[in-house]
């Protein structure tokens, strides 16, 4: 058994491509090298390189390893389908250009959501026809993976339609275990108010890829409270470092370690790039701390 850890350009506040506030990505794979970690997530898709040969040179320098890359566009909208299939295609090119694995789908925020992020009980449920399709969509994306050669993997998200624990055990219930996997946000889990260390406990068979993030307890009861947009409740530090929040990570270890799990698990701090933060301390920080308790 192996666990190796990474990080993802969403710690250096990177959430979209075209975004004028990103860092340059070969900053960010710097940085992530000189952080102590020894692979990295793709980012947004034209964040970094598609070019195989630019961005297997730049990873090259740094030894660092592609581990997987994330498709988070509105599965939840039917108009904006080619828009993420267009994703979805390019991600896996890139990924499986570099032997990368992992294959992440996550339901964008919908502003039919956003508004009861961190709220079950006050979150605006698909009609029955709505889910079927939207089901229909993250088959199809998993299987576009999957004909890469790549492992699809679902991931919760704050602010989605796949974003609390019942809503995430009806679309495992529903797609095949053999096209599609968790990718399991241990923050995420705990930012929609379920449990993460009772979910990995009860799912561990189906994880295929762990994000690791942490939960600052007080803005997270102040955000929910406040019905404070997702990123706002970024800038406002909800997602703290490693170690500092309500997640239990040396729980999550002992889970990890006694189911015999092998391969990444990517540390994804989400920041905003426009406050005076610092991406590389807190990426140095939570590998020390990971350090600290056995990873």
């Amino acid at each position: 058994m192996t666990i190796r850890i990474g990080n993802a350009p969403c710690s250096w506040g990177v959430e979209f491509a075209g975004d004028p506030r990103n860092p340059p990505w070969q900053q960010v794979l710097k940085d992530c090298a000189g952080a102590g970690y020894r692979g990295i997530e793709l980012g947004p898709i034209g964040f970094m390189p598609e070019a195989p040969d630019v961005l297997g040179e730049a990873l090259a320098e740094h030894d660092l390893s592609l581990i997987a890359g994330v498709v988070f566009r509105p599965f939840h909208d039917p108009s904006k389908w080619d828009e993420v299939r267009d994703a979805a295609v390019r991600t896996a090119r890139s990924l499986s250009a570099h032997g990368a694995r992992h294959f992440v789908l996550i339901d964008s925020i919908s502003p039919r959501r956003a508004p009861t992020a961190g709220r079950a009980d006050e979150a605006e449920q698909m009609a029955t026809e709505e889910w079927r399709a939207f089901v229909d969509r993250i088959k199809a994306a998993a299987q576009i993976g999957a004909d890469h050669g790549l492992v699809p993997s679902i991931h919760a998200h704050a602010g989605g339609f796949i974003d609390f624990e019942p809503e995430l055990e009806r679309l495992l219930d529903e797609v095949d275990e053999t096209l599609l996997k968790i990718c399991f946000d241990t923050g995420h889990h705990s930012y929609a108010g379920f449990d993460p260390v009772a979910f990995l406990k009860r799912h561990i068979g189906r994880v295929s890829y762990m994000h690791f993030k942490d939960i600052d307890p007080r803005v997270k009861a102040d955000v929910v409270a406040n019905r404070t947009d997702f990123y706002k409740a970024c800038g406002q530090g909800i997602f703290c470092n490693l170690g500092q929040g309500d997640v239990d990570f040396p729980e999550v270890r002992k889970i990890l370690v006694d189911a015999g799990f092998d391969g990444w698990c990517t540390v994804e701090q989400d920041c905003d790039p426009t406050l005076e933060v610092s991406p590389f301390d807190d990426a140095r920080a939570n590998r020390s701390y990971l350090q600290s308790i056995g990873f």
